[in-house]
């Protein structure tokens, strides 16, 4: 070998250390900036299904909690409600996207959701290093809920009314990771089958969290080819009007400037398939999917 093949071999080698070392650099203001401030995170799609994407959500919540980023995480599950209902002979009923809740039903909401799902992700945490402890919304009255205007037909629907704030900052300020399965209780008694999108919304709005972050199948927002890397309500306006955005987007988007609206920093919307989309949007210029923002932020030095 002659020393022009052994420096380029050299050079090789240094450059993919180099592009790492970027990555930290990069990601190091973000965290002194978010040190401290509280995350929601809904949790769903392909991410809870696949073994190596668990795995791989499990380390990255790790690690902003490791770094001081308090993290609060609401989960899906439908599939695994569905499949549970099948095998106790009980048929799942959907209308517009939500699943007609009768108390068999919520027997078996409880049972998957805020049991083998819920402590499944917490076993996983766990494995990777982090503190965290599995919370239905009934333990120390987490999530009130009312009954959904569509009760009628839906059953035992609901809606989050209030959220027991002390608690969910209690857990956190422990150091661990609430790991929150979305059902409600009333006065009555009556416990309620919860959409887990409304209930981190209702969450992290009662915690005036810094982010609430969106992880599912969905890349973000797109407008033709290209996905959005920020978009302000005014823009998502007038997308809606020309019908850039459309279809079942549509409540997502409006879903994401209401909770702008109720005080929340910003919401992400990233795509769980990606290799640590996590952690590349929250600690990266560019990052990987679409923030939503009130307004146009010209004059903030850090995009994320």
């Amino acid at each position: 070998m002659d020393h022009a093949e052994h420096s380029e071999i050299k050079s090789a080698r240094k450059a993919p250390q180099a592009a790492i070392g970027q990555v930290l650099i990069e990601a190091l203001p973000y965290i002194r900036q978010f040190e401290g401030k509280t995350f929601v995170i809904k949790y769903g799609g392909a991410a809870m299904k696949d073994a190596c994407l668990k795995n791989m959500f499990a380390q990255n919540v790790t690690l902003l909690r490791k770094v001081g980023i308090k993290i609060v995480l609401v989960h899906g599950g439908g599939d695994a409600i569905t499949k549970t209902a099948e095998k106790l002979g009980l048929t799942s009923l959907f209308l517009q996207g939500r699943r007609v809740t009768d108390k068999e039903m919520v027997s078996v909401i409880q049972m998957t959701l805020a049991g083998k799902v819920n402590q499944d992700i917490v076993q996983l945490i766990s494995q990777h290093g982090g503190k965290a402890v599995g919370v239905s919304g009934l333990d120390a009255d987490t999530v009130k809920a009312l009954p959904h205007p569509n009760a009628e037909i839906l059953g035992l629907v609901g809606e989050v009314e209030q959220i027991n704030t002390d608690y969910i900052d209690l857990l956190c300020q422990a150091g661990l990771i609430p790991v929150i399965a979305p059902i409600g209780f009333d006065d009555k008694g009556n416990i309620y089958n919860i959409n887990a999108d409304d209930a981190a919304s209702s969450i992290a709005i009662a915690l005036k969290a810094e982010k609430l972050i969106y992880v599912s199948d969905v890349e973000g927002i797109h407008v033709g080819k290209r996905i959005l890397k920020t978009i302000c309500k005014a823009e998502a306006a007038d997308f809606i009007e020309q019908g850039i955005i459309s279809g079942g987007m549509i409540p997502k988007v409006l879903s994401a400037f209401n909770t702008l609206d109720g005080g929340v920093g910003k919401i992400h919307l990233i795509d769980g398939k990606s290799t640590h989309s996590l952690l590349l949007e929250i600690f990266t210029h560019e990052g990987v999917g679409t923030q939503f923002i009130g307004e146009q932020e010209s004059d903030q030095p850090l995009n994320r």
